[in-house]
This record gives C-alpha cells, sequence and structure tokens, in this order.
C-alpha cells in the first residue's frame, strides 16, 4: 500500500483533504496527524472529546523508555473513525511548544509507518501541515522531514487559485531538493489540486512544474463536516468529495507502484560505469525496521485500539 505525505504552503485544506483519503480508503487506513504547529482533528471533528492524554506526543515519551515501548504504546494512541476500527487516526500535538520534542522521534515513527504500509497493508495518510523553510531548506524543528524522506508520494496542497500558487512555487524548490537529497527521490513530488479557484490542472502544473497527481472537488458542506463546522451530510459516504478521494487514492497507488517498478529495476540493472551517478543516501524504505517498531503489528492485531468514536 501506500504512505502518502499532505504539506502545504498555507493553510489550504490539507487536514480535511487527509480525513477524506483516509474515510474513503477501501483498506485499512490511517490518518497520522504530525502537523508540528498542532493538530485540528482534536478539538474539530471529534469536538474536543479526545483528552490531551492520547496523541502523538505521548509516542515521543514513549520511544524513549526503551526497544518496545514505541510498539506497545502505539494501538493506545490511535482512535478510531468508524465502527469497524479499520480507519483509524492518530491525533496531532495540542501545543506547538511540544514539537521539539519530537525531532528525535521522527525517523522512528517514519518507520511505523512504512511498515503498517509494506506488511500491514494499510493506507497511510500523513498530514504535516505548513511547510516551515530555514536558509532555503526545510526548518528541521518545525517540519517532520523525516516523515517525508521515508513516504512514497509527497503532495503539495494547493488551491485552484493565483494566490495559492504563488505561495506554493516558493516551496517547490527546496521541497525537491529535500527528496533528491534524504529521501526517496524527486519523483515523489507532485500536487493534490483543491478545485476551488479558476486554475485548471495543467495550469498549476504549468506554474509549479509538478505534476497534478490527484486532484478534489470544492465541497463545502462535506469540508466543514470534516473540519469539526458543521453537520454531517445525510450520505457522507456518497458526499462527491470522498468520492473523488477514493478515485485519488487509486491513482496514488498506482503512481506508487510505478516508482517501486522504476526503483527495483533501476538497481537490477546498473548504468554503465562511465554513466552512473554518485550514490544517493539510502533512503528509509531501504533499512530494517528498528526493533522498537517491530511489534506494532502484533499490537494492533490483538484489539488495542481506542474506539471512541
Amino acid at each position: 500500500m501506500t504512505v502518502t505525505a499532505l504539506v502545504s504552503a498555507k493553510s489550504c485544506g490539507v487536514t480535511t483533504s487527509a480525513l477524506a483519503m483516509t474515510l474513503s480508503s477501501t483498506r485499512p487506513s490511517l490518518l497520522a496527524e504530525c502537523d508540528p504547529a498542532g493538530g485540528t482533528i482534536r478539538a474539530g471533528l471529534f469536538q474536543a472529546q479526545i483528552t490531551a492524554g492520547t496523541g502523538l506526543y505521548h509516542l515521543a515519551v514513549a520511544e524513549r523508555a526503551g526497544e518496545d515501548a514505541l510498539a506497545q504504546a502505539f494501538a493506545s494512541h490511535l482512535v478510531s473513525l468508524d465502527q469497524s476500527g479499520n480507519r483509524q487516526v492518530l491525533p496531532g500535538l495540542t501545543d506547538p511548544a511540544q514539537a521539539p520534542a519530537l525531532a528525535r522521534s521522527w525517523p522512528a515513527l517514519a518507520q511505523v509507518m512504512r511498515v503498517l504500509s509494506d506488511e500491514g497493508g494499510y493506507d497511510v495518510v500523513i498530514d504535516a501541515g505548513r511547510l516551515a523553510l530555514e536558509s532555503g531548506r526545510l526548518h528541521h524543528t518545525l517540519t517532520p522531514a523525516p516523515l517525508l524522506h521515508g513516504a512514497d508520494l509527497v503532495l503539495l496542497v494547493v488551491r485552484a487559485t493565483d494566490q495559492s500558487l504563488a505561495l506554493a512555487r516558493h516551496m517547490t524548490e527546496p521541497l525537491r531538493t529535500e527528496l533528491t537529497d534524504r529521501g526517496t527521490g524527486p519523483d515523489a513530488l507532485g500536487v493534490l489540486l483543491i478545485e476551488d479557484g479558476p486554475r485548471r490542472a495543467h495550469e498549476v502544473s504549468e506554474a509549479l512544474r509538478l505534476p497534478v497527481m490527484a486532484a478534489l472537488p470544492w465541497e463545502p458542506e462535506t469540508a466543514a463536516y470534516l473540519a469539526g463546522t458543521g453537520r454531517a451530510p445525510r450520505k457522507l459516504s456518497k458526499s462527491a468529495l470522498l468520492g473523488s478521494a477514493r478515485t485519488a487514492l487509486g491513482h496514488l497507488q498506482a503512481a506508487a507502484s510505478r516508482r517501486a517498478l522504476h526503483q527495483k529495476y533501476a538497481t537490477t540493472a546498473p548504468a554503465p560505469a562511465a554513466l552512473r551517478a554518485p550514490a544517493a543516501a539510502p533512503a528509509l524504505t531501504s533499512e530494517a525496521p528498528a526493533p522498537q517498531v517491530a511489534g506494532v503489528l502484533q499490537r494492533l492485531g490483538q484489539g488495542k485500539v481506542d474506539p471512541r468514536v
């Protein structure tokens, strides 16, 4: 399955898009709310029904406690999005001041996402929030860069407006450089277009010099419900937003599969020595899971998921 990270230059629907994708998946799915600026699902969709005792920050604490602590804690900090428990969310930070504590835990959490996808068959959607730059690079504290490095796809979420494109344009090169130097390659980067504005997909692609890998319609009623500011539509599962999100996941899965096949072929059929580029740093996807994440799937299988919703 896929690990897809969503980011933005400015608030433009990352969390709502991530929720739509997670809810529409036909497979087990997980939304990890990993925005260092703080999560909004707790106060939004869940209407403050989840206490600060559950969520991302506690996994950082557990990761420091020992090899098996993260695996033990992970399942207990997930919240069900449906009655079956097949769709789950890891609520984000309650205070941006907690973000520095996660700096050393991001790599382990990135491997958790990888294990859930590769071995557990999960569609994993990471809400990485608004990007922050420092000297033209991703900020080491205010952006969860290791999660982007390990993702199959990294999607820059933009609206179809000139204002949104103007802000996003400044983020494309730092993201491309980051994924080239430390991630799975620059072709992991694409656009998730929110069709709220006059610009069409080909115009967005030309403006940002990135492929539009998926698009979601602007549907205020469903979006308001997912943001916690409106009532649930009468037929939520049949809404245009969730239907398009389901289609988008299929496109993203196909794109990730093509990338994996291409990378495998490139590895097994090296170019002549004179044409070879310098070896890149190994990506998270090529490493064996760390000991502290080895038991995550077993813990999930034991049903230790919080069914609060």
